[in-house]
């Protein structure tokens, strides 16, 4: 049972002496490690959309409604406040109040990611805190990049050190250069693999001779490299990926669930085929019309994806009718 907001905070220094009392447990990277976790990530998350009203208010009688759709996909947990859920247009409030919302609707053994990064340290680890105590099990945390071309892999490197020190829960590094314009260099990635309070990464870069060397590099270690894509989830898995954080997933759960299946029990022939048929419904709900397709494509599928915060406009209809295309054309519709 998660601990309550009220306990968590007056525990905090206790746990964080009885890590520095056990430097045994320790890989060697900080002076002041978190506590050390180990979670296995194996499975598919989705990064939940956010449910938005007509007056563009968080509407989370509808992320009930869509957590009630998911229950019986055998996911291995949830992603909140990704880049999927429209993270920087929500407030500190809303971003809270999401965690702590699909953590009361979220059985104790699927794990719920939340997203944290910021631009600044400070700001990180203050919102990494507040997570945890809202019910995060893991911390996602993107790379900052206002400042890119000050972002060192020195730098980066002790961001994500401070980060992971202060933490009470796992840290899972958040790469997704789309976004940010910054690849999280692998050399840093090898480097914070080794803190006991970093967890794993969510790679969406889609590199996958960079993904290969993570795994590899980084064998000795208890670190998990995620996926950040559908369209490549198959070519990872077989690289030693544990699982994959996939838009998709918000629409096409049980067949990604089932590649993920496919790919654990060897029958990649079977695997190779399904991968096919998700590659195109993955690219027109990322690449090419992101969050707002995304959103469109879950409502053909029971789902409720409704309106985008502004500036994120609406499809239009020759695009909505684009979009139908290549799902009906996989054999989805």
């Amino acid at each position: 049972m998660a601990l309550s907001t009220r306990l968590v905070s007056p525990l905090r220094p206790a746990l964080a002496a009885l890590c520095r009392a056990a430097p045994g447990q320790r890989r060697g990277l900080s002076a002041q490690p978190g506590p050390v976790h180990t979670l296995n990530l194996r499975g598919i998350f989705p990064p939940l959309t956010t449910p938005f009203s007509a007056i563009q208010e968080v509407d989370y009688a509808r992320l009930e409604g869509n957590l009630c759709g998911y229950a019986s996909i055998p996911f291995r947990g949830l992603v909140v406040l990704g880049s999927n859920g429209e993270y920087p247009y929500l407030a500190r409030r809303e971003r809270l109040e999401l965690v702590s919302c699909v953590r009361r609707a979220l059985p104790r053994d699927r794990l719920l990611l939340a997203g944290s990064g910021c631009e600044s340290t400070q700001a990180t680890i203050e919102l990494t805190v507040s997570m945890a105590e809202a019910g995060a099990d893991v911390a996602l945390v993107v790379t900052p990049c206002y400042y890119r071309g000050a972002m060192t892999s020195a730098a980066l490197v002790q961001h994500y050190t401070e980060v992971a020190d202060a933490s009470p829960i796992p840290v899972v590094l958040y790469s997704v250069p789309a976004n940010t314009g910054l690849d999280l260099p692998l050399e840093a990635v090898l480097t914070l693999a080794q803190h006991p309070n970093i967890l794993g990464i969510k790679d969406s870069g889609g590199d996958i001779t960079r993904m290969g060397l993570m795994v590899h590099k980084t064998r000795q270690e208890d670190f998990q490299v995620l996926a950040g894509s559908a369209g490549f989830l198959l070519a990872s898995y077989a690289l030693g990926a544990s699982g994959g954080v996939c838009a998709l997933a918000n629409v096409l759960g049980a067949p990604l669930c089932q590649l993920d299946g496919l790919c654990r029990e060897g029958r990649w022939q079977e695997a190779r085929d399904l991968q096919h048929r998700l590659i195109e419904p993955n690219l027109a709900v990322t690449r090419r019309f992101g969050i707002p397709g995304l959103k469109k494509a879950m409502e053909w599928f029971g789902y409720y994806g409704g309106p985008c915060r502004a500036p994120l406009a609406p499809l239009s209809s020759p695009q909505v009718e684009e979009l139908r295309g290549i799902f009906s054309a996989n054999g989805w519709l």
